[in-house]
């Protein structure tokens, strides 16, 4: 008998894609359950989940890695692109892709090299930008009244910066308690500046005029937070004047290159901040005392010159005798002047009345009177000649002024009038229609919401005396009392009148108006 195959494969075993992934998964991770991994660092992406999702590289691979959020957030250092790094996690796989991937526990830059590497990129990318540029540093204030400290609450730092602060001017100083050190230290210090800023001047929490960031020395690692980019990026965008403090006199961190002015120490920032105040009291007696001393020697220079000068001027009387004698000549002079002009003034009249004889008038009159006889002969048939074409003028005119015009002109306004008339007389139809349909109802409102529609659903009005009663003890003491229905009003002891409640009679048409 002939065996039948059930198929090309023969005996291999069939797996699902679920079962194949599965057993995929189990062996690498089964291999490779820890292993480190040294290389660059490629595409690095972080979506708004906080998880970190980046390639690691070399020369002929590359391998793709993820460090969820809570690892992430425990990183002294974040990883960026081009940058050298150590992995340590573990191997898997991710069935949804088919790929593998390393899930990282922990990532380092690959030596100092490394992070030298990245912080001079991040140098090169400021100062390209200008954050490092000399007219862009603020002039630090003389003497401020309050100083913002950005470091830790418990290091040393703070207490030397208050003890010297202490010892040369003391100031107010508001301190924002921040990690110096870690993940956190870098958007601490950066919202620490921002916050500071962000203060009012003059509030209940006064701004400072003054800011210094300071840390402590330390290592390259130690110091990495300030050289990340949001804090240079706040100092540089900081309105108020920084002293960046971080490390020693070595140390060179982002922070000093963009900030207004760089301590190589905190110490030396406090000396920076405020001046001496006994080398300042000193200074200002001894100004006052040059100044004294230069006042008095000005007073007696001057003093010395002013009586110089008086012994070369003359005397009072020396300089009064000229005019006192000008005078007296002139005063001499001058009625000798007057009788020559008098009699200077004579002579002249006498020359021009001799000129002044009745001819010469006579002459002069009769010329006049020529000249006005003349104008007078032409001056009427000027007149004459002006009348008649005044006359000619208003006559052309006078043909041009017909009633016509105005007559057409009166019966366009009657017109006009008569429409006016008959729509005011509409309007105040339709104005007295609907006052009348609302007058209407109103009343029919009236009766509707009066006591009488009460009456007629079965209610009764107990009067006494003329008066509504409402109680037991007003009805005992009523003389007589009189109950009102719907229908009439019935008198106790009496006799009952019926009548019906009169309607309200609507307004006349005049009254509307």
């Amino acid at each position: 008998m002939d065996l039948i195959e059930d198929g090309p494969a023969g005996n291999t075993p069939e797996f699902s894609v679920s079962e194949l992934s599965g057993a995929v998964k189990r062996m690498i991770e089964g291999e490779f359950g820890h292993v480190r991994v040294r290389g660059e660092v490629g595409r690095v992406s972080r979506p708004r989940s906080g998880h970190i999702y980046l390639d690691l590289k070399d020369d002929r691979s590359v391998i793709s890695g993820v460090m969820w959020k809570g690892v992430a957030a425990r990183q002294q250092t974040m990883p960026e692109e081009g940058m050298e790094v150590i992995a340590t996690g573990r191997l898997t796989t991710f069935p949804g892709q088919s790929k593998y991937q390393i899930v990282i526990d922990e990532i380092r830059p690959a030596g100092a090299g490394a992070l030298m590497a990245m912080l001079e990129k991040r140098k090169a990318m400021l100062q390209a930008e200008g954050l490092f540029a000399a007219e862009r540093k603020k002039p630090l204030p003389y003497l401020p009244e309050i100083i913002g400290v950005v470091t830790s609450p418990s290091g040393a730092v703070i207490r030397d910066i208050l003890h010297r602060l202490r010892d040369r001017f003391p100031r107010k100083v508001l301190i924002w308690p921040v990690a110096v050190q870690g993940a956190n230290s870098a958007p601490e210090v950066a919202r620490a500046i921002e916050g500071f800023n962000r203060l009012t001047p003059g509030g209940a929490l006064p701004r400072p005029d003054l800011l210094i960031v300071a840390r402590g020395g330390g290592s390259v690692e130690d110091l990495w937070g300030f050289n990340e980019e949001i804090v240079a990026r706040a100092a540089a965008a900081s309105d108020i004047p920084l002293i960046s403090a971080v490390g020693h006199e070595t140390d060179t961190t982002l922070i000093d290159y963009v900030s207004d002015r760089r301590a190589p120490t905190p110490t030396a920032a406090a000396e920076l901040a405020v001046p001496v105040r006994i080398e300042l009291i000193a200074a200002v007696r001894d100004f006052g005392a040059r100044t004294e001393r230069a006042m008095t020697l000005r007073l007696e220079t001057r003093g010395q010159r002013l009586r110089d000068l008086a012994r070369a001027l003359p005397r009072a009387e020396d300089l009064l005798d000229g005019p006192r004698q000008q005078l007296d000549l002139h005063g001499e002079r001058l009625p000798h002047a007057l009788i020559r002009l008098v009699e200077r003034r004579q002579l002249r009249l006498s020359q021009v009345a001799g000129s002044l004889r009745p001819s010469v008038l006579t002459r002069a009159i009769s010329v006049d009177r020529q000249r006005l006889s003349d104008r007078s002969s032409r001056i009427a048939p000027a007149l004459a000649r002006l009348v008649a074409a005044r006359r000619e003028a208003l006559g052309r005119r006078a043909d041009r002024l017909t009633p016509r015009p105005i007559q057409r002109e009166i019966a366009v306004q009657g017109e006009r009038l008569d429409g006016l008339s008959r729509r005011l007389e509409e309007a105040m139809t339709t104005r007295r229609a609907e006052m009348q349909a609302r007058l209407d109802a109103l009343a029919r409102l009236h009766e509707t919401l009066g006591y009488r529609e009460t009456l007629r659903r079965g209610y009764a009005v107990v009067r006494g005396d003329g008066h509504v009663v409402t109680t037991k003890a007003a009805a005992d003491g009523a003389t007589g009392l009189e109950i009102e229905f719907a229908d009439g009003t019935l008198k106790l002891g009496g006799r009952s009148s019926s009548r019906k409640p009169e309607k309200p009679k609507p307004p006349e048409q005049g009254s509307l108006f």
